[in-house]
This record gives structure tokens, sequence and C-alpha cells, in this order.
């Protein structure tokens, strides 16, 4: 066994290592919320690892995510992203996919064991969910941790046990529309804060989020634990 696994097979055992070496996990999202993920499992020995993205880092990404540095700024983040990555664990299997995902999108979702949904698009997150539950592949879907300064406020229940959340009442009412019944997610009961103006304004016209590492990196580690506790054996 590889030294940098040791202590992961202490605490989960070497047969559920290697079950986590022969999976496959599609990290839709690498923000403040899927850079944690997707850095979590492939510390924790995944095998491969699907990472979705269409966006380049920007400086305001700095303050929140783990490929944003100095040295990334301008670099495609799937990109960026998969260095980080193919530097912790070289025998990793990384496979980069630079693309804004939408309903027409060609996902394998065939090759995933599991999907982590940390995306901030509805129609992205709704496409993931239906086309998950419809072809039976487990997923788990972050729900909105800007505007919130609590981890501890984080849980993971199904969609339909939310509340709150302003992204979590508007992916009820559209999966509900759409027959799906069941969607694990992770999301906070923390009152969202209202933003500050500090000048910064995407094409809508709006203030972003607001957010700094804390709430969306726990999110992010929620969700790969979550992953790979549901890929081992007699894990609770």
């Amino acid at each position: 066994m590889k030294e940098e696994y040791l202590r992961t097979a202490a605490l989960i055992g070497e047969e559920n290592l290697n079950k986590l070496k022969n999976s496959t996990v599609a990290v839709f999202g690498l923000g403040g919320v899927g850079s944690y993920a997707a850095e979590a499992l492939v510390r924790s020995g995944i095998g491969t690892v699907y990472i979705y993205d269409s966006d380049k880092v920007a400086k305001s990404n700095i303050n929140r995510q783990l490929i944003a540095l100095s040295s990334t700024v301008g670099m495609d983040k799937t990109k960026a992203e998969a260095l980080r990555l193919k530097d912790i664990n070289p025998d990793c299997n990384i496979i980069e996919k630079w693309e804004f995902v939408t309903p027409e999108s060609s996902i394998p979702f065939e090759s995933f064991d599991f999907i982590i949904d940390a995306v901030d698009n509805v129609t992205a997150k709704l496409f993931l969910a239906v086309e998950a539950e419809k072809r039976g592949v487990p997923i788990i879907s972050v729900m909105g941790t800007g505007n919130k300064l609590d981890p501890a406020r984080l849980k993971i229940t199904d969609i339909y046990k939310t509340s709150v959340c302003p992204l979590a009442r508007v992916m009820r009412y559209e999966l509900k529309k759409r027959g799906v019944k069941k969607l694990t997610v992770v999301w906070s009961d923390e009152t969202p804060i209202k933003p500050a103006d500090c000048g910064e304004y995407r094409d809508t016209g709006r203030i972003p989020p607001a957010s700094m590492a804390t709430v969306p990196g726990c999110a992010g580690l929620y969700a790969a634990s979550y992953v790979i506790r549901k890929l081992t054996v007699g894990i609770k």
C-alpha cells in the first residue's frame, strides 16, 4: 500500500480503500464548493474523477476556492484543478471537461458511480438531478452557500425537508413539477445575510452573493464525505 493512504486505510480498512480506488465520481462545478469536494475525493483515494466547469480562475475567487491562486488567475478552472489534483495523486485518472452543462450536454452518466453537483445554475442542477434519477446514478446536490457565515448550520437531508434556502425552494418547486420525488442535498438553515455593495457586478447587473472559504468549503467536504461513506461498506 502507498504510504500516502496508510492513515486512510487505518480508518476505513484496506478493502474499502480499494473500493474507492475502483470508483468513478463526477464533480460538476469547481468553485468554492466543488474545488474542496474534488480535492477531498482525490486525497481519499478515488481512482477516477471527472471535473466539469466552463469558467476561468478570477482574482475574486481567491478568497474561497482552492484552485484560485495568484499563479492560476486567468487559467481554465478545469486545467488548474487537474494540475492540482495530479500533484496530489499522480495515479488518479482526472478527466477534464471544460463545458457549460445544459440539458443538451452529452454526459457519460453510465460511467459514474456517484455525482456531486456543485454548480450554481438552476437549469444545470435540474438536468443533473433528473438524469441521475432516470439512470439510477447516485447524486448529492449542494444548495446555496453564499451570504452565509456559519458552517455548523449545514446539514444533509432530502430536498423536500429543506427550508430557508432560496435555491432549495426553487429546486423543490421545479423537481416536483418534473416528478422527482427525492434528492439528497447539502444545505444550510442559516438565514442569508444581505450582501453589501462593494462594486462587483455580474452580467445581470446585480450584486453577486457574498462568500468566504468557510461555508462553501465545508459544504464541499460534507458532500465528499457523504459520497465516500456511500461508496464503502459498513460506514454509517
